[in-house]
C-alpha cells in the first residue's frame, strides 16, 4: 500500500487530469462532489490518519486540509469561468437590440379620494384649522345622543346604522368628533375631522356602505352666521380654484340651529345648466349651520358665552360632482382604467 504522501500526490495528479478534461459546468460540480464529498478520497485520507504515527498526524492532517482547500478552489474557479462562458454563449445566440429604451416601471398613485382629502385638509389647515381624529367604532351617545338626536330619530334605525351591540356602532358621520373635542378642549376650538363613515344602505350607483367625510367646527365667543358664510366662501374658492358664487338654502340637521345647505354655481356650465348640475345651474356641496345650544351643553360649553358653526361634506360626492363620475362604486373596485385618470 502506498504511503500517505504518495496517496496525496497521486490524488492531486488524478484530480488535475480530470479537471483538464471537464468542459461543462455540470462536470465541475460532479468533480467537486466526487473528490470532496463525504464518500470521496479526501475524506478517506482523513480517516487513514489513524494509521499514522502520533507524531506525524498533525503534519499529515495539515497537508490533507491544504489539499482539500486547493481542490475546492480549482473547482470553484473553473466552474465560475465556464458558467461565464456559457452565459456569454447564450447571449450571443439571442438577438438583443441594445439601443432599445428600457421598460418603464409603473409608479403608484394616490387614490382619487385620498387626493381630494389631502387637498381639502391642506386648504383648511392653511386657514387655521387643526386636524382632529376620532374612532370609527363609537358609542351611541357620541354618534347620536351628544349631537341632539332624539331617541326616536329615524337615523337611529337599524336600516341606517351598523350596530355592533346595543351601545356600540360604526359611526355614521365624522360629527362624533365634535363631542369628543368639546369634552377634551376648552374654547376656542377650531378643528377639522376627516375620516371614514359607515351606513347600512343598499350599494348602488349613488350610495355605498362606507364613504368619507370632512367635518369642520369652530367654537368661540361671538361666532356668527357671517363668520360661517365668510369661511365657506373662502374655502370653496380655494378648493375650486376660482371665485365661485355660493347659495345658501335652509335645511335641518339635529346638531345645528339654524341649519343650511351650501350650493355653488356649476363650475362646468357657469350656471346655464348641464348634465353635471342636472340643468339647475347649481351643485350641492355641503351641509352646515350654527352649533345647536344643546350640543354645546353636552360638551360642557356654556351656550350663553360661546357659539360656533359646523359643516360637513362628503368626499365621494364632491369628487363625483367635479369629475362627472356617475357611479360611486368605481372608487372601490380598484379598476386601473378608472384610477389612472386621476394623476
Amino acid at each position: 500500500m502506498a504511503s500517505l504522501p504518495d496517496q496525496i500526490s497521486q490524488l492531486r495528479t488524478h484530480f488535475m487530469n480530470e479537471l483538464r478534461e471537464a468542459t461543462h459546468s455540470k462536470d465541475f460540480e460532479n468533480l467537486k462532489t466526487k473528490y470532496l464529498g463525504k464518500k470521496g478520497p479526501i475524506q478517506s485520507l482523513m480517516i487513514s490518519l489513524k494509521d499514522c504515527a502520533p507524531e506525524e498526524r498533525p503534519q499529515f492532517g495539515k497537508v490533507i486540509n491544504d489539499l482539500k482547500q486547493e481542490l475546492a478552489l480549482h473547482c470553484e474557479n473553473s466552474l465560475a469561468r465556464v458558467k461565464l462562458a456559457e452565459r456569454n454563449h447564450q447571449l450571443e445566440q439571442e438577438w438583443i437590440d441594445a439601443t432599445l429604451p428600457g421598460r418603464p416601471r409603473p409608479q403608484g398613485k394616490l387614490h382619487p379620494i385620498t387626493q381630494a382629502l389631502n387637498k381639502i385638509v391642506d386648504i383648511l389647515v392653511g386657514m387655521g384649522f387643526s386636524i382632529q381624529t376620532g374612532p370609527d367604532v363609537d358609542t351611541d351617545y357620541y354618534n347620536f345622543g351628544g349631537l341632539n338626536f332624539a331617541p326616536d330619530h329615524p337615523a337611529r334605525d337599524m336600516q341606517d346604522t351598523f350596530y355592533l351591540n346595543t351601545e356600540l356602532l360604526l359611526r355614521t358621520h365624522t360629527s362624533n368628533v365634535q363631542v369628543h373635542a368639546m369634552e377634551t378642549y376648552s374654547p376656542p376650538i377650531r378643528i377639522i375631522a376627516p375620516g371614514r363613515c359607515f351606513r347600512n344602505e343598499d350599494i348602488s350607483a349613488r350610495s355605498h356602505v362606507f364613504f368619507h367625510q370632512v367635518e369642520g367646527v369652530y367654537i368661540d365667543k361671538d361666532v356668527t352666521f357671517a363668520d360661517l358664510f365668510a369661511t365657506m366662501d373662502e374655502f370653496l374658492s380655494k378648493l375650486l380654484g376660482e371665485k365661485v358664487e355660493t347659495r345658501y338654502r335652509p335645511s335641518y340637521f339635529p346638531f345645528v340651529e339654524p341649519g343650511l345647505e351650501v350650493d355653488v354655481k356649476c363650475i362646468s356650465c357657469k350656471g346655464s345648466g348641464c348634465r353635471i348640475c342636472k340643468h339647475t345651474g347649481w351643485l350641492e356641496i355641503l351641509g352646515a349651520g350654527m352649533v345647536h345650544p344643546n350640543v354645546l351643553k353636552k360638551g360642557n360649553i356654556d351656550p350663553e358665552q360661546y357659539s360656533g358653526y359646523a359643516w360637513g361634506m362628503g368626499i365621494e360626492r364632491l369628487t363625483m360632482l367635479l369629475s362627472d363620475i356617475r357611479d360611486i362604486r368605481l372608487f372601490t373596485e380598484n379598476d386601473l382604467r378608472f384610477l389612472e385618470q386621476f394623476p
